[in-house]
């Protein structure tokens, strides 16, 4: 009945699942996906420097709560993808594929033409939804991830937007 009378007065009910700018207020539920998610999280100092420096900062929101951001760097017609991730509990349902095509459209409105990312390889799950995506492999960073033994490269790809 509400849903019908907001519909009538041209009110729109807000969506279940939906992307908006991520704020310092969110960055707690960052760290807890964050420390889910990876070995070596990103610190509570770095995500905050992310948004002093007006990186362009998304928060994925489901039935009002955080589970998910991107960090991507727009600039010179490219986007880079700093970091992206999903909370586990959300894993496997097709929300990563929707939230990454969602990130794409975001960099295509801000006039990117191509979006690059780094990977670990052991983190086949991100591979495969990349490469399903369209991204591209176009090189391989030595050492650069931290790992229980030593370092792990990471896989480079790139995304051309049309």
């Amino acid at each position: 009945m509400l849903a019908r009378l907001a519909a009538l007065l041209g009110l729109s009910k807000k969506p279940s699942l939906y992307i908006r700018p991520l704020k310092e207020h969110d960055i707690g539920a960052v760290l807890a996906i964050e420390e889910k998610m990876y070995h070596y999280p990103w610190s509570e100092s770095i995500f905050k420097d992310c948004l002093k420096v007006g990186y362009s900062n998304w928060a994925y929101v489901k039935n009002e709560q955080l589970i998910g951001y991107v960090i991507l760097s727009v600039a010179a017609a490219e986007a880079h993808i700093l970091n992206i991730c999903l909370d586990p509990a959300y894993t496997g349902k097709g929300i990563g594929r929707q939230f990454l095509q969602e990130t794409l459209t975001i960099a295509k409105k801000k006039k990117a033409e191509s979006v690059f990312l780094e990977v670990r390889p052991s983190n086949t799950v991100a591979v495969k939804l990349y490469k399903k995506a369209g991204f591209k492999q176009i090189g391989q960073r030595k050492n650069y991830y931290p790992a229980k033994e030593g370092r792990e490269d990471a896989l480079v790809l790139s995304y051309q937007l049309e």
